[in-house]
């Protein structure tokens, strides 16, 4: 054995770029990159290491910490998990403005590395430039905001800790039950400390990622509870995608004419084409699948965590005697709904499961194909509405001249729906969607028809607004060769949007979608919906009565990011929106184009609740009545 003296921010890049993944025999690197916003508590420490030696590990300029933390995470999650990118920040804001995409990461399960820069570990120019002073303790500092929202935690006090800190990041981020964000606080002081690390520290480090098999006594049980059910009903969560078993459970539902139906995250997983296929479930879910749920006397949920969307709100398979059979590779996650766990990797744990249920078939019938066939129809319904004098909205809710005033003061005549419809046709059959917030995440998962694997990418257990664009970055970084369109609203753009240019300095090609209808207005439909006035969810200017209810604003933001260098369309009609289209898929470098949607004209419910917090005592009737819904439904729902 022998040692090498270095620096712990050269330890640490040296680390890195040593590290490996192996799944099914195919091995490659883990870390392909480092991404930072440069700042006092980083750049001579890391930074130093980093432009001295990088090795083969690409280092990005980023715009904004959570853009940047968010594009690794949408760079993670194209590549299945299976490669990613690191991120550095200085210390107070910057590791500040990680937290909120460290909750994004680690509720969808994506592994993501972060290195907040930290104070002082001598303490001794306390109180350092961006130090948060508390009195009480003064171990305490911003980074330790990240506890809440990390699956591993660790402060580098000594440069010797960092060797251990490294190897339990890796073990968590490479863990498929779970993956989520890792933070390992770096004081700058520590950063630039020497120390002689053992030589085997730096080995190439391969770390298998392993299909788990599952026991044999809850195969059993499950195939018991499966064999006594007349019409189950299968949900494709995320291990599905991440387990690459989309064919396995294809196959397996085909066999025993099980229909299926699609998570946020398990979409893309399995055909759209596949004929047992029903789409997305739960709130969000289509008219199709949520009446085969509510009918189901047996629910298989794959990979799923079982959120309140895909349940909606355990609503949707409500009675207390329809058994759930959950297989995940989280015993966590297996366990909710009372279910019988299965506690394995999603293909081969419904490959065995199959091999136990020979001579079994449900009793569903045709029931699937003539549900699929009754939301076919809706769907053209949906892809031919377009606007005329005295439109009615889809989503009936709010002030319908609204939709008239957002007509006058933009020109738009396009539907939300319509345009979900006509994207669809116009762009690559393996285009890469990408989506996080607002109505468009419910509209996508109703709607987006795709039999390309992996080309649906939404975020959805955070539903972090500012997502999308970053995540299309990382997404294009992931995959270079196919197209990446990210679906954001006028008001996540408006939280987010700084990678852009990032996209734009790398010369990366992304395309922006972005949705224009002047405010938050999913949001704005919840409120209203509930009985509340519209307060703060429109894009409104202050009237003479000092309230946010002047006329709508009128924002060009093809003019902003044309300043940024991106090519820039302009759409207010269907006919422009498909010519913006096609001229984007000809363009060299990124694309924004600024489509002008009219209000309330996304999807609405099918047949589906979510359980959201009301006011027992409320002023208007609207209010009172959806108030006693809430309480209709809980007493019907399921508890736990």
């Amino acid at each position: 054995m022998s040692f090498i003296r270095m620096t712990a921010g050269q330890a640490l890049v040296k680390f890195l770029d040593r590290q490996y993944v192996s799944f099914d025999g195919v091995e490659n690197k883990f870390v392909a990159g480092y991404a930072t916003v440069f700042g006092h508590g980083f750049v001579l420490g890391v930074g130093q290491a980093l432009e001295a030696d990088p090795g083969g590990l690409k280092v990005y300029m980023a715009k904004n910490e959570q853009g940047m933390a968010h594009m690794a995470t949408g760079f993670a999650k194209q590549h299945n998990r299976r490669q990613i990118i690191a991120c550095g920040s200085s210390i107070g804001p910057g590791a500040a403005n990680l937290v909120t995409a460290a909750g994004t990461a680690t509720v969808n399960n994506i592994p993501l590395l972060l290195f907040p820069g930290d104070t002082f570990s001598t303490r001794q120019p306390d109180p350092v430039l961006q130090q948060v002073e508390l009195p009480e303790s003064l171990a305490c500092t911003t980074n330790d905001a990240f506890k809440a929202v990390c699956r591993y935690w660790d402060r580098i006090v000594r440069p010797e800790t960092l060797m251990s800190a490294l190897v339990n990041a890796m073990r968590v981020l490479t863990d498929p039950a779970g993956a989520g964000a890792v933070a390992i606080a770096l004081p700058q002081d520590v950063q630039g400390e020497a120390w002689d690390y053992p030589d085997y520290f730096f080995r190439k480090r391969v770390h298998r990622i392993v299909r788990r098999v599952p026991a044999g006594e809850e195969l059993d049980a499950a195939a018991a509870m499966i064999r006594a059910s007349r019409n189950p009903l299968l949900i494709v969560g995320g291990g599905v995608r991440y387990s690459e078993a989309g064919e396995a459970v294809a196959d397996f539902c085909a066999r025993f004419n099980i229909p299926l139906a699609e998570t946020q995250a398990g979409k893309s997983a399995v055909k759209s084409s596949f004929p047992l296929n029903l789409g997305g479930i739960g709130a969000t879910g289509n008219l199709a699948a949520n009446r085969l749920a509510a009918a189901a006397d047996l629910i298989l949920g794959v990979g799923t965590r079982f959120s309140d969307f895909t349940t909606a709100s355990k609503s949707l398979f409500n009675r207390p005697d329809i058994p759930v059979v959950a297989i995940n590779a989280s015993n966590f996650h297996a366990m909710k709904l009372d279910a019988q766990g299965v506690v394995g990797d999603a293909r081969e744990a419904i490959t065995l499961l199959a091999g136990k249920l020979d001579g079994y078939a449900s009793q569903h019938g045709d029931a699937p194909a003539r549900a699929r066939a009754e939301w076919n129809r809706e769907m053209r319904r949906l892809s031919a509405i377009v606007y005329r004098p005295g439109f009615a909205p889809e989503v009936a809710v709010g002030d319908p001249r609204t939709v008239e005033e957002f007509h006058r003061l933009t020109g738009s005549e396009i539907c939300q729906t319509a345009a979900l419809a006509l994207i669809r046709e116009a762009i690559p059959a393996d285009a890469i969607v990408i989506g996080a917030s607002g109505s468009l995440p419910g509209c996508l998962q109703r709607m987006w028809t795709t039999d390309v694997r992996d080309s649906y990418h939404m975020e959805y257990g955070y539903s972090c607004m500012g997502y999308e664009i970053a995540a299309a970055l990382g997404a294009k970084l992931a995959q270079p060769e196919r197209e990446v369109y990210a679906m954001v609203g006028d008001g996540g753009y408006l939280m987010l949007h700084s990678e852009l240019v990032t996209a734009i300095q790398e010369g990366v090609k992304i395309n922006v979608l972005l949705f224009d209808n002047a405010g938050f207005g999913c949001i704005n439909n919840l409120q209203m919906g509930k009985g509340i006035g519209s307060l703060a969810t429109e894009f409104r200017a202050r009237d003479a009565q000092d309230r946010l209810s002047g006329g709508l604003m009128a924002i060009d933001y093809a003019m902003s990011a044309r300043g940024y260098g991106a090519e820039t369309y302009a759409a207010r009609t269907m006919a422009e929106l498909r010519l913006a289209l096609e001229s984007a898929l000809k363009a060299k470098k990124a694309t924004l184009i600024d489509i002008k949607v009219l209000p309330k004209t996304m999807t609405h419910d099918y047949e589906s609740w979510w359980h959201v917090g009301l006011a027992a005592v409320n002023a208007g009737e609207k209010g009172e009545r959806a108030y006693r819904e809430k309480e209709e439904k809980l007493r019907t729902a399921r508890q736990y």
